[in-house]
C-alpha cells in the first residue's frame, strides 16, 4: 500500500514537472515575444513611443477585462471537469462537456465583443484615442474564447503540448504583424502614431487565428484517439444537457472573478492614477501619460514573463487535484500542494530577485533611455511585487481545483477591498510606485487568507515547505548580490570603450549577468540536493552530466 503511494506521487509529481515543462515553455517565448518585440517597437514610434505604450495598456486593460469575461472561466472550468470524468472513465461526457461548453464560449465571444465594440466611448476615461483601440481589440473577443477551450480541454486530458505550441504560434503571428504595420505606418508612410497603436492591437485577431488553425490541426490528429477513449469508457453515468450547463457555469464563474484578479487590480490602477495624481501634483497629461506607461506598462510587460511561469504552474495544478480529489485521497492532496508552492518558490523567487539585479541595463534595453532612472528603480520595485502576483495566480488555481471556489472568490474580495483601501495615499505620497504598494498589500493580505484556508482543510508537508524555503531564498540571494556585481562590473568595464548605457552594451551586460546568475543558482541548487526535492531523479541525472558531486 505504501509503495503504491509512493509510485501515485511520484507519477503525479512526474504528470505536473511534464505538464509545467510544456506550458512554461510556450508562456515564457509567448511572453519574451511579447516583450521583446518593443524594442524595434519602440526605435519607430520614436517621441511618440511612452504616449503610444500608454495608449496601447489604456486599451489592453479593458479588452483583458472584456475577454475574461467572454472566456468566462469555461475553459479552466472544462479542464477540470474533463480531467474528473477522465479519472471515472468516463470519456464520452469530456467530450459532451466540450461541445456544450463550445456553444456558450462562442455566445459569450459574440456578446462580449458586441459590448465592447459599440460601448467603446462610454468606458474611453475621457481619452477618444482609447475608442480605436478598443474597436480594433472587439475582433479578438471573437475566436479567443472558443481558442481557450479548446486548450482547457486538452490539458483536461493532460496534453500540454497543443496549448503551448498554439500558444507560441499566436503571439508570434500577433508580433510579426505588430512589427510589419507599426513599421509601414510610422516609418514608410509616416502615419498616425494612434492608427499604428490601434494596428499594434488589432494584432490580437490575427494571432489568435493562427492559433485556432494551430490547435484544430492537434485535434483532428488525435480524433481516433479520442474516440478510442470513448468505445472504452464504462459509459455507466448518463448526465443530461441541462446538467452539463449547469455543471459548466457553476465551475466556471468563480474561474471568472479569480481569473481576471490581476487585471482587476490593473483597471483599478488604471481608474484611480490619474484622478489621484491631478490632485497630489501639477503634471501635465502627457506627463502622467509617461509615468504611467512606466509602471503600467513598460514594468509590467516584463514582470509578466516571470509571473507566466506561475501561470503554467497554476494550469497543470487544477486537473491533477481535481482527480486527486475525485479519488477522495488528501494525503495526494497535501503532497500536490507542497510540490505546487516548493515549485513555485524554486522558480518565482530566483526569477524576481533577478530581475531586480539586471532592472537597470534590462529597462534600458527594451525601452531606451527616457526617464531611465525612475524607469529602472519602478521595474525593481515591480519585480518583487510580482512575487505575491504569482504566488496568487498558484494558489488561487489550487483552490479551483479543490472545489474551494467560493472561498477563493470571498479572499479576493478581502484583498480587493484592501488594495481600494490603501490606494488613494499609496498614489498621493508615493506617484508611480503607489498602485505596486496597494497591490501587493491587496495580494498579500489574500495569499495569506487561502494559505491558511488550505493548511486548516488539506494540510501541507511542512518540512518539504520549511527546508525548500529556506534554501531558496538563501541561494536566490546569493544569486541576486552575484548579478548585481556582475552589471556594475560590466557597466565599469564598458564604460571605458563605449556609453554603457546604450541599448546594445545594456544586452551584453544583461545577458552576462543573466548567464552568472542562472549559474549560480542552478550549481547550489544542485549541489545541495534542493534540486531533488522539485524534479526528483532527473537532478542525478543533470548532476552526473556537469560534474557535480
Amino acid at each position: 500500500m505504501v509503495e503504491n503511494d509512493q509510485h501515485r506521487a511520484e507519477v503525479s509529481r512526474d504528470q505536473m514537472l511534464s505538464a509545467s515543462a510544456w506550458m512554461t515553455a510556450g508562456s515564457i517565448l509567448s511572453r519574451f515575444l511579447g516583450a521583446v518585440y518593443i524594442i524595434p517597437w519602440s526605435i519607430w514610434f520614436g517621441n511618440y513611443f511612452l504616449r503610444g505604450n500608454a495608449l496601447y495598456g489604456l486599451g489592453y486593460n479593458i479588452y483583458s477585462f472584456f475577454l475574461i469575461a467572454a472566456i468566462a472561466g469555461i475553459p479552466s472550468a472544462i479542464a477540470k471537469q474533463v480531467a474528473h470524468y477522465n479519472a471515472l472513465n468516463e470519456y464520452g461526457i469530456g467530450i459532451r462537456l466540450y461541445k456544450r461548453g463550445l456553444v456558450l464560449a462562442v455566445g459569450t465571444g459574440v456578446i462580449s465583443a458586441a459590448i465592447l465594440y459599440f460601448g467603446a466611448p462610454l468606458i474611453d476615461g475621457g481619452n477618444p484615442n482609447v475608442i480605436p483601440v478598443l474597436h480594433s481589440l472587439a475582433w479578438a473577443i471573437l475566436i479567443i474564447p472558443t481558442m481557450s477551450l479548446t486548450r482547457g480541454y486538452f490539458q483536461g486530458y493532460q496534453q500540454m503540448a497543443p496549448s503551448a505550441i498554439s500558444q507560441f504560434v499566436e503571439q508570434l503571428v500577433r508580433v510579426i504583424y505588430m512589427l510589419v504595420t507599426a513599421f509601414l505606418i510610422m516609418q514608410v508612410f509616416h502615419g498616425d502614431w494612434v492608427k499604428a497603436v490601434s494596428q499594434s492591437t488589432f494584432a490580437a485577431f490575427v494571432g489568435a487565428l493562427a492559433g485556432m488553425v494551430t490547435l484544430a490541426v492537434y485535434y483532428l490528429r488525435r480524433r481516433e484517439d479520442f474516440r478510442s477513449l470513448v468505445a472504452h469508457s464504462n459509459n455507466q453515468l448518463h448526465v443530461a444537457p441541462k446538467a452539463l450547463y449547469h455543471e459548466i457555469i457553476t465551475q466556471a464563474v468563480p474561474f471568472i472573478i479569480l481569473g481576471a484578479g490581476i487585471t482587476i487590480f490593473m483597471l483599478i490602477d488604471q481608474f484611480t492614477f490619474f484622478k489621484v495624481m491631478r490632485q497630489a501634483t501639477d503634471y501635465s497629461n502627457n506627463m502622467l501619460s509617461d509615468l504611467y506607461a512606466l509602471f503600467a506598462v513598460n514594468a509590467n510587460k516584463l514582470i509578466m514573463i516571470t509571473i507566466s511561469l506561475a501561470s503554467a504552474l497554476a494550469i497543470t495544478a487544477v486537473p491533477l487535484l481535481s482527480v486527486a480529489l475525485t479519488r477522495g485521497d488528501k494525503q495526494e492532496i497535501a503532497k500536490q500542494n507542497s510540490n505546487v508552492l516548493t515549485l513555485f518558490l524554486f522558480v518565482m523567487i530566483p526569477a524576481a530577485l533577478g530581475m531586480c539585479a539586471i532592472a537597470g541595463p534590462l529597462n534600458r534595453l527594451f525601452y531606451g533611455q527616457a526617464h531611465q532612472a525612475l524607469g529602472a528603480n519602478v521595474l525593481t520595485f515591480s519585480s518583487i511585487t510580482s512575487i505575491p502576483m504569482g504566488l496568487f495566480v498558484v494558489i488561487s488555481a489550487v483552490m479551483q481545483g479543490l472545489s474551494q471556489n467560493k472561498r477563493a472568490v470571498k479572499f479576493f474580495l478581502v484583498g480587493t477591498i484592501v488594495k481600494l483601501i490603501f490606494q488613494w495615499p499609496c498614489i498621493y505620497y508615493l506617484g508611480a510606485f503607489g498602485p505596486l504598494v496597494s497591490t501587493g498589500i491587496g495580494l498579500c493580505v489574500t495569499n495569506w487568507l487561502i494559505i491558511r484556508s488550505l493548511n486548516r482543510q488539506f494540510g501541507f508537508e511542512r518540512r518539504l515547505l520549511d527546508i525548500g524555503f529556506r534554501k531558496i531564498a538563501k541561494y536566490s540571494l546569493f544569486m541576486y548580490i552575484a548579478t548585481l556585481i556582475t552589471v556594475y562590473a560590466g557597466n565599469y568595464l564598458l564604460h571605458f570603450v563605449v556609453d554603457p548605457f546604450g541599448r546594445i552594451p545594456s544586452l551584453i551586460v544583461t545577458m552576462f549577468a543573466v548567464v552568472v546568475g542562472g549559474f549560480i543558482y542552478i550549481y547550489l541548487a544542485l549541489k545541495s540536493r534542493i534540486a531533488d526535492m522539485v524534479f526528483g531523479p532527473r537532478s542525478e541525472l543533470i548532476r552526473s552530466k556537469l560534474r557535480i558531486k
